[in-house]
C-alpha cells in the first residue's frame, strides 16, 4: 500500500481528519478561531449570516425561549430533523440500531422531534430495503420507538409536557429502492434525471389512479400515527421524492400536472382526508423550498482528487426549464422562489400547522441540500464554500418567515456551522428569521448538543459533525445508518472497517 494510503487509513477516525485523499479546497470551520474571523470569512464570500460573539445559556439564549406550537408550549428552539434509516428489518420494523437512534433523539433535549425518520406508506415507495414503514404490522415497533424516545427525554429533561413528536410520511418516487435496486416511480419525464439514472425511453410516469390511491394511504398512515400517539405527521414534499417531484410536474398531463393548482392537488387532498378522518391531528410539511439543475463531477477536474468538482449538467437544450420546483426557468442553476411562496400561501390557507424548509436533493445536487466539505462516495467535490450553501438556505427560509410570521418554521443546513452553530442559531432566532434550528447529521455524532448549549453554554468540539459524509456513504454501500468516524458504537462495528477499506482503495 502506498504511504499516502497508509496515512489516510491511520487517520480515518481522527475527529478532524479528512476522509478523502486530497486537502479540501475551502477552509475548514475548525480552523476559524473566533466569531470575528467567522464573520470576516462570510464577508469575503459575500454570504450573509448573523453571528453572535458568545454562546448563551437558557433562559437568556433565544434558543432557550419557549414557543406555542400546535397547542403546546415547547421548551426550546432546537429541532431534530428526520433521517432516512437504513437499519430496519425487511418488513419495515425497527432494530436495536433504530431504537438506539430514537433514544438519542429523545435525550438530545430538543423539544421538537420532526418526524424522527422517513417512514414509507407503501412497500414500493421505500428508499431502501431497510427503511421503516407505517402499517398495522409495524405499529408495535413504532409504539416502542416513540415510548423509548419519550422515556429518554423525560429522564434527561424531567418532563415531556413541552415536547412535540411527529412522524414523517414518505414515498420515495424516482428514488425507490425497495429491493435494493433502483425501481423508480416518476411523476413526469425529466430529460436530465432520466438520463442520469438510466431510465428507458418507455418508462411511464405514475398514473393519476395510483396517486388517488396513494392519497388514501397517506391518510390511513396519518390515522395510524395518531392512534400510536404521535403529535403530528409530516406530509413530505422534499429532496426529489414523489410529492416534491409532483410540485415540478409542469409537463405532466391530467389532474396532478400542469398548473400549480393541479401540482398542489396531492397535498390538498391529503390534508382534506386527514381533517375528515383524523380531526385534531396536527399536519406539517417538510418542503424543498428551491431546487437547482442536477450536478455531476467535472471529468476535467483531475489531479489527486478521486472525484471532480461539481458542475451543472448541460441544461441549455432544456430551456425553458420546466423540470423542477423553485428553479429559474431561464437559468436553472439559480433558485426562483415565486411558486414556492405561492405553495406556502396555500399551506397556510389549508391550515398546515408546521413548516420545515430544506432545499435540493441528496441524489443529484447534495451541495445544495446538505452543505459539506467532504462528499459522499457517489457525490462530487463542493463547487462552492459550503458556508455559501448554508447562507442560501437560511436566507431563503427568512423570506418565508417574513411572509408568514405566525407559521412555526424550522430551518435546515446548520450542522455545517459546527463551532458556530449556536452563535448563528441564536442570532437568526432572535432576528425572527426562523423559529427552530434543525439538526440532522449533528445528532448522529453529538445528540446532547442542545442540552450542552442551553444548560452549560458550551460545546464538546471532539463530537462535532465535520460533514465527512460517511453517514451517507455507509448506507449507499448497503451499511447501517450511523456516524462511523465519531460515535464509538459505530466505530466498533465491522462496517467501519469496510468503510476504511473503501477509503484506502480510492485512487
Amino acid at each position: 500500500m502506498p504511504p499516502a494510503a497508509r496515512r489516510r487509513r491511520h487517520r480515518w477516525f481522527c475527529p478532524d481528519a479528512a476522509l478523502i485523499p486530497e486537502a479540501p479546497r475551502y477552509p475548514r470551520i475548525s480552523t476559524i478561531k473566533s466569531a470575528a474571523d467567522f464573520r470576516t470569512r462570510l464577508a469575503a464570500l459575500g454570504a450573509v449570516l448573523p453571528c453572535d460573539d458568545e454562546v448563551l445559556q437558557a433562559p437568556s439564549s433565544p434558543l432557550g425561549q419557549p414557543l406555542q406550537v400546535c397547542g403546546r408550549r415547547l421548551g426550546n428552539r432546537f429541532a431534530v430533523q428526520p433521517m432516512e434509516g437504513w437499519d430496519g428489518t425487511e418488513d419495515g420494523l425497527p432494530t436495536d440500531y433504530t431504537r438506539r437512534r430514537w433514544a438519542n433523539f429523545g435525550r438530545s433535549g430538543a423539544k421538537l422531534i420532526w418526524g424522527c425518520e422517513a417512514c414509507a406508506v407503501v412497500p414500493e415507495g421505500r428508499a431502501n430495503p431497510h427503511q421503516l414503514m407505517v402499517s398495522d404490522q409495524t405499529a408495535p415497533g413504532l409504539v416502542e420507538l416513540l415510548t423509548r424516545l419519550r422515556d429518554e427525554h423525560r429522564q434527561a429533561c424531567g418532563t415531556v409536557d413541552d415536547l412535540l413528536v411527529g412522524l414523517q410520511l414518505t414515498h420515495s418516487g424516482r428514488f425507490c429502492r425497495p429491493s435494493g435496486r433502483l425501481e423508480p416511480i416518476i411523476a413526469y419525464r425529466h430529460p436530465i434525471l432520466d438520463r442520469k439514472f438510466g431510465l428507458s425511453d418507455d418508462h411511464p410516469p405514475v398514473s393519476d389512479d395510483y396517486l388517488d390511491r396513494l392519497v388514501d394511504r397517506f391518510v390511513g398512515a396519518a390515522r395510524l400515527a395518531r392512534q400510536l400517539g404521535f403529535d403530528f405527521v409530516d406530509v413530505k414534499h422534499c429532496h426529489g421524492y414523489l410529492l416534491h417531484e409532483l410540485l415540478g410536474a409542469r409537463t405532466r398531463p391530467g389532474r396532478y400536472g400542469g398548473s400549480l393548482e393541479n401540482r398542489a392537488r396531492f397535498l390538498r387532498e391529503v390534508v382534506a382526508g386527514i381533517r375528515a378522518e383524523v380531526p385534531g391531528l396536527a399536519i406539517g410539511v417538510r418542503l424543498s423550498l428551491f431546487d437547482m439543475v442536477p450536478f455531476h463531477p467535472d471529468p476535467a477536474d483531475t489531479g489527486a482528487r478521486h472525484m471532480g468538482r461539481g458542475i451543472p449538467e448541460t441544461w441549455e437544450d432544456c430551456l425553458p426549464y420546466h423540470y423542477g420546483f423553485g428553479v429559474a426557468a431561464d437559468q436553472p442553476d439559480r433558485p426562483d422562489l415565486s411558486e414556492p411562496l405561492q405553495f406556502v400561501d396555500l399551506m397556510v390557507e389549508l391550515g398546515v400547522e408546521l413548516l420545515n424548509l430544506s432545499a435540493g436533493s441528496p441524489y443529484y445536487n447534495p451541495h445544495i441540500q446538505r452543505p459539506a466539505l467532504f462528499p459522499p462516495s457517489d457525490g462530487y467535490q463542493p463547487p462552492e464554500d459550503p458556508l455559501v450553501g448554508v447562507a442560501r438556505q437560511v436566507q431563503a427560509a427568512a423570506v418565508v418567515k417574513a411572509r408568514h410570521p405566525s407559521l412555526p418554521t424550522i430551518g435546515t443546513g446548520y450542522t455545517y456551522l459546527q463551532e458556530f452553530l449556536p452563535l448563528v442559531g441564536q442570532a437568526v432566532v432572535r432576528a425572527g428569521m426562523i423559529d427552530f434550528v434543525g439538526l440532522g447529521r449533528m445528532v448522529l455524532s453529538y445528540p446532547e448538543l442542545p442540552r450542552d448549549v442551553l444548560e452549560h453554554g458550551r460545546l464538546d468540539r471532539r463530537r462535532l459533525c465535520r460533514t465527512f459524509s460517511h453517514c451517507t456513504t455507509g448506507p449507499r454501500q448497503g451499511m447501517v445508518s450511523g456516524c462511523y468516524p465519531l460515535d464509538p458504537f459505530y466505530r466498533a462495528l465491522p462496517e467501519a472497517a469496510r468503510l476504511k477499506d473503501l477509503e484506502g482503495s480510492a485512487p
